[in-house]
């Protein structure tokens, strides 16, 4: 008995992070964002987007107008104000918005905005509409450097607007492409579609996930880090509670991976947990942080980890404050602390105004 109880109390350390975890968020493998593209036939933009790994379900449907529940022959009519759009489920473990923008401006005419190649009218304008900050952000972000590039000489037309609402279209037009290839074929082969991707891309390449965060190699990084630092990154170990850096921390600034240097977390979501490790509330840039399943306690857990510096991070736990209710367990040995003053000269410029 004594030492199962031994036994007990250790899993309960490990497992919990200092708590037990009283609800298994298995459901944090399952979550799934929500993405709306507008890119001329959806019969089209949604083929291209199923292809992408990552992306869990595509529906062909209409948004930006303010009919509801318009049809597709009043669409196609061009009396709604609604554009034939695709709205997309993805897992941002798996693919990041960044990777999407980049599908979708490298299938689409951002050109033109009365129409799409064969298919003329406002009701197939391309448009991205946006359903938080963080994908206005990467989205605006992603025109400007496509208008920079120089590889269209026209100037970007493609307007990035907040999304409202979303109708699916009939189900005839679901999965089209699959239920009636032939005709599909057809259609794309003479909308002179592929003809104008091909001219484009044939010698330009461009990408909105492009990234300067890079993983050193493990020969590397042990002659980078501390021992601890690597134990935890690279072997998934876990520091000793209220003997870390920055459990206890309370300046302002970020936290970033001590491997890539990609920022993670915020001290605007630090809160004091009484676990003894730093703990948050939710990330600063949620596609940096990867959740997976983790079976290696007796506990299903779901660990946490950076997406460029495959770095082993921490677990998420349900007994977090509001408005999450989430508590991002971490490793202090697995980030470095950049504070606010610092944030320009170490070129993260962008998250200086979060402290103005």
């Amino acid at each position: 008995m004594k030492k199962l109880l031994i036994l007990l109390t250790l899993t309960l350390f490990v497992v919990g992070c200092g708590k037990v975890e009283i609800e298994n968020r298995e459901i944090i493998a399952e979550e799934y964002q929500l993405a709306t593209f507008a890119g001329g036939c959806f019969w089209c933009t949604e083929s291209d987007f199923e292809k992408k790994e990552g992306v869990l379900d595509v529906v062909s449907g209409f948004s930006g107008g303010i009919e509801e529940n318009p049809t597709y022959k009043e669409v196609s009519s061009g009396t709604t104000g609604h554009t034939e759009v695709i709205q997309l489920k993805f897992d941002p473990t798996i693919v990041s918005y960044s990777e999407l923008l980049d599908v979708f401006w490298t299938h689409v005419d951002p050109t033109d905005s009365e129409g799409q190649f064969v298919d003329r009218g406002k009701q197939y304008r391309p448009a991205i509409f946006y359903h938080s900050d963080e994908q206005k952000t990467l989205a605006e972000e992603s025109k400007k450097k496509l208008n920079e590039s120089g590889i269209f000489k026209n100037h970007i037309t493609v307007e990035i607007t907040k999304f409202d609402s979303f109708y699916p279209a009939e189900e005839y037009h679901q999965n089209y492409y699959k239920k009636n290839p032939l005709r599909y074929k057809f259609y794309r082969g003479n909308s002179g579609r592929d003809k104008f991707l091909n001219n484009v891309w044939e010698n330009n390449t461009f990408y909105v996930s492009e990234t300067k965060y890079v993983k050193p190699s493990n020969e590397e990084l042990k002659n980078i880090l501390t021992p601890l630092q690597y134990k935890v990154v690279r072997e998934d170990g876990t520091e000793r509670a209220f003997e870390n850096e920055y459990w206890d921390n309370k300046e302002e600034g970020i936290y970033v991976d001590i491997v890539s240097g990609e920022p993670l977390f915020s001290s605007k979501d630090k809160f004091v947990s009484g676990t003894g490790w730093p703990s948050f509330t939710k990330p600063l840039v949620h596609e940096n942080v990867v959740e997976l399943k983790d079976y290696k306690w007796f506990i299903p857990r779901t660990e946490v980890r950076s997406k460029y510096g495959d770095s082993h991070l921490g677990h998420i736990f349900m007994d977090g404050p509001e408005p999450t209710k989430l508590r991002y367990c971490l490793n202090s040995a697995a980030l470095r602390f950049v504070p606010k003053d610092m944030l320009i000269e170490e070129g993260y410029e962008e998250y200086s105004d979060l402290f103005n």
